[in-house]
């Protein structure tokens, strides 16, 4: 796994915890030489991150669109900086960058990026692992939703059980990289 793209908020929300766990995955991914792939923004979780990476020396590239660019909200440090036209381009660019995905703790927007993948993982487009890091329980009541759903009928079970889900940083990280090796038997 050489890339992962990380699915998080524009914003920090109101506990620590979500600060210093994002913070503690882009570590783990720094540590294991894995480029961090993100939404380019300089602000919340999304900047957090990538001035983490940079700090710690690693390999950051962004995506926005212009029309957040021209907001003054793209981080100019980074490895590589995308610039494209819209938010759809921008996830096409996030999800073609990705060995897998992890979704930290966001709003409607990555609810939006999550969904998006686990629909092109259903409908064979594409077979990335996915991890919910579940800081403070955040997932809860998404992965409760989910499950309804898919007793319902309305999603199949085996989309549902690979997803990755832990609430320790450097162990969802961990269960990523063993995700992608090939099986051993």
């Amino acid at each position: 796994m050489k890339t992962i793209t990380v699915f998080c908020g524009s914003r920090s929300g109101v506990h620590d915890d979500y600060l210093n766990d994002a913070l503690r995955v882009t570590e783990a991914l720094v540590r294991q030489r894995i480029t961090l792939v993100y939404g380019g923004g300089n602000i919340g979780l999304m900047g957090a991150i990538a001035n983490r990476a940079i700090e710690l020396g690693g390999k950051v590239i962004g995506v926005i669109p212009e029309i957040l660019f021209e907001k003054e909200l793209a981080h100019h440090e980074l490895t590589e900086l995308h610039q494209v036209s819209h938010m759809l381009e921008r996830k096409n660019k996030l999800t073609e960058l990705a060995d897998g995905f992890i979704v930290l703790p966001g709003g409607i927007g990555t609810l939006d990026e999550l969904s998006e993948e686990m629909a092109l993982n259903h409908i064979g487009y594409q077979n990335k692992p996915i991890a919910l890091l579940n800081t403070r329980n955040y997932y809860h009541h998404l992965m409760t939703f989910l499950t309804h759903t898919s007793s319902e009928g309305f999603m199949s079970a085996q989309l549902l059980d690979q997803l990755i889900i832990d609430s320790h940083p450097e162990t969802l990280v961990d269960k990523m990289i063993q995700k992608s090796l090939p099986d051993q038997h």
